[in-house]
């Protein structure tokens, strides 16, 4: 599943080719990408058709795209972003790719969007899923509720950084790269339960953008066993961990995000290198980067968990 740093590199990739692209004509191949929208593919198209995209939004692993209708008899583009966006959410297998028009298909295209660029030039991005997890859907914004009594960006990452988000996406937390991200609602959060500090930060509605890669290499960092008790953290290990989940995401954009197969790839089709930097993460059996021992791979929620039993001991 794409965490954080992955969809970071392809939102921003998208926002750097198709702010102010018009959309005139969506293909839909495979109608079970649209299986989350209120509508059938044909309201999907015609919605879509004519559109102005101007603006590529994130909150954790969800994007979004804001709209506008577009100039007409060639005016410039002057009025309010529509109020139904459209959440793009990659799934396991997600890809979204700009190419030239005509060039050769890949062969698990699901979505086809023929654009007009900002340049004036034609410009297809296309939507790839080989195991059909992800897709797109359109839903109307809501008012962001927040701890501030002003109003702040819902987005995580925007251009236009409005108070609104998609209300399927409301309930995603912020996650730590996020300027208003609230560390001391975390660490309530973190005093409110029992559950293994892992499990805490899977969770999308507490912290966002944290999947299995990044959150067994922030531990690391910390030094935190995976089942330590939420509770038992202190305040001094909370800001630790924090302070980690940061670092290491922050290494993993400027790296372009993790791969571990030719799944996941940017707006050009490249993958990303961070996994030669990972400490932990897919390690079993190999030496502890920090002390030597080996590293130990436990089962935990359907998937592993990598930690050193020596730098992360005791749960």
């Amino acid at each position: 599943m794409p965490e954080l740093p992955e969809v970071e590199v392809v939102r921003s990739g998208l926002a750097r080719h198709i702010l102010g692209a018009r959309i005139d004509t969506v293909e839909v191949l495979e109608t079970r990408s649209l299986r989350r929208d209120p509508g059938a593919a044909a309201e999907f198209a015609a919605f879509l058709r004519g559109q102005k995209i101007v603006d590529v939004c994130r909150r954790g692993k969800y994007m979004w795209l804001r709209l506008s209708a577009g100039p007409k008899d060639g005016a410039p583009h002057s009025g309010p972003c529509d109020p139904t966006a459209v959440v793009v959410h990659l799934g396991m297998s997600g890809q979204v790719l700009l190419t030239e028009p005509g060039a050769p298909d890949h062969r698990h295209v699901r979505l086809r969007f023929s654009l007009t660029g900002p340049d004036g030039g034609p410009l297809e991005m296309r939507f790839v899923d080989q195991r059909i997890f992800g897709g797109m859907y359109r839903d109307p914004v809501v008012a962001v509720v927040d701890h501030e009594e002003r109003p702040v960006p819902a987005a995580s990452s925007s251009v236009l950084d409005l108070a609104e988000i998609p209300g399927t996406v409301s309930h995603i937390g912020r996650d730590p790269l996020d300027p208003h991200f609230d560390e001391a609602a975390f660490r309530r959060r973190l005093r409110a339960t029992s559950s293994g500090i892992k499990r805490v930060l899977l969770d999308q509605s507490t912290i966002s953008g944290i999947g299995n890669i990044y959150a067994d290499e922030a531990l690391w960092r910390s030094r935190l066993h995976y089942a330590k008790p939420a509770r038992s953290v202190t305040k001094s290990q909370a800001e630790e961990l924090l302070a980690a989940c940061t670092e290491v995401m922050t290494a993993a954009l400027a790296e372009g995000g993790t791969s571990f197969d030719a799944l996941y790839v940017n707006v050009n089709g490249e993958s990303g290198y961070f996994e030669r930097g990972l400490n932990v993460y897919g390690r079993s059996g190999e030496p502890c980067k920090r002390c030597g021992a080996l590293v130990v791979r436990e089962r935990f929620m359907n998937r592993s968990s990598y930690f050193c039993p020596v730098c992360q001991r005791g749960r």
